[in-house]
């Protein structure tokens, strides 16, 4: 198989947008993407897309894929609309990556979209619930933020993770959130703000939990064959993996990790030739607070039952042996379903290419991208790695 390619990425700011349109947000997110290239690339170029959504509100519905790459001129070429819950378009970035390495499309659109805003309160739980077991936990009155709960509990029964410890990650990632423009809780919270805060789903409080938001995000992955065109500094997809589990929690063998994301991480670690330690920078996928915690556990970055240490240690600070999470993460920076795991390839790329500003870490080599669906039904991983030094900026 050919080598992939990662030469552009961009976003929107995500947040609560009344006058845009999900075309409108993906046209931001297109043009930031293809502007980021360092030697251009034009729409004509693209020989596909990937576009990822769940199709919250009622501002895009009908056949959204099609609908937002011929708004962007990308008229006539395969459009594929991916749904996988939160997943939507990390797995849209896979098949992206596989069409290239198949040699079935030499630059390829991969991306994500969301508008969440323009539905109620009620209608907006409806659908983030739907991204889980629907029969069994859902309409028995389960909400999401529920199943994330008892996650969060057995933890802490299990291995002694503390509220405290919890609320150390919206610290961290509020903090990270703060430096990024794109961030729709772009402010810093304290400690305290954390653990005193009104509780959503015991133990989880409200910065526990990431926010509902519009927003659009796209990446540009193009084959060996062309690579050159685009970049003197390339940035190769050394690995990607997935996975997938029974999606209603009570199916599951465990309630303290994920193994949808285990096993996507192995086989992400398996095509890169690398191990947890090497990784340099990660965006994961934080959607409550005990998410974050256990990925450090399932993709290798601590030893199951010590993310509360891990995380206490400073670990996945900026300045940390693996900073995690340095957009802010879903919960700072935000959470547009179908856009979160193209956003946090964005993210990956900014680091890789030194252009991450205020949030930049020292010269990372791999970074690393964990994106979730629903609690745990699917999950991917990617892997890349900056095959140049960074020029200065």
């Amino acid at each position: 198989m050919r080598e992939a390619y990662l030469v552009g990425a961009g976003q929107t700011a995500y947040g609560a947008f009344p006058n845009e349109s999900y075309r409108s947000l993906f046209r931001t997110a297109f043009e930031a993407a293809t502007n980021s290239v360092p030697k251009g690339l034009e729409a004509a170029e693209i020989d596909e897309a990937f576009v990822g959504t769940l199709g919250v509100g009622g501002r895009q519905l009908g056949l959204s894929g099609p609908a937002v790459t011929e708004h962007v001129g990308l008229d006539g070429i395969p459009c594929t609309r991916v749904e996988n819950a939160c997943a939507a378009s990390g797995f849209a970035v896979r098949q992206a990556v596989q069409a290239v390495k198949s040699g079935m499309a030499d630059v390829v659109l991969a991306g994500g979209f969301e508008v969440m805003s323009d539905t109620s309160s009620d209608a907006t739980k409806y659908w983030l619930g739907v991204s889980g077991e629907t029969e069994w936990e859902r309409l028995s009155g389960t909400t999401f933020s529920g199943v994330y709960a008892q996650m969060a509990s057995v933890h802490m029964e299990t291995y002694g993770t503390t509220r405290e410890q919890l609320s150390r990650v919206a610290v961290k990632n509020h903090a990270n959130g703060s430096k990024n423009p794109h961030a729709q809780l772009g402010f810093e919270c304290s400690l305290e703000d954390a653990q005193s805060a009104p509780v959503v789903a015991d133990p989880l409080t409200l910065y526990h939990c990431c926010p509902t938001s519009d927003g659009a995000a796209c990446a540009l992955v193009v084959s060996e064959d062309v690579v050159d065109e685009y970049t003197d500094e390339p940035i190769r997809v050394a690995g990607v993996g997935a996975g997938s589990d029974d999606v209603g929690l009570f199916q599951r063998d465990t309630y303290a990790g994920v193994p949808a994301s285990q096993r996507a991480a192995e086989q992400a670690y398996e095509m890169a030739g690398i191990g947890p330690n090497e990784v340099d920078v990660a965006e994961v996928h934080d959607c409550f607070a005990i998410a974050e915690l256990l990925a450090y556990e399932d993709l290798g970055f601590c030893e199951k039952g010590k993310a509360g240490g891990f995380i206490e240690s400073g670990a996945t600070e900026l300045d940390g042996t693996v900073p995690v999470n340095t957009s802010g993460g879903l919960k700072s920076k935000g959470h547009p379903i179908g856009a979160t795991g193209a956003g946090q390839v964005v993210e990956a790329f900014k680091q890789l290419s030194g252009t991450a500003g205020d949030r930049q870490v020292d010269a990372p080599v791999y970074g690393l991208t964990h994106n979730v669906g629903g609690s745990g039904g699917a999950a991917v991983v990617h892997i890349f790695e900056r095959e140049t030094a960074v020029s200065a900026r």
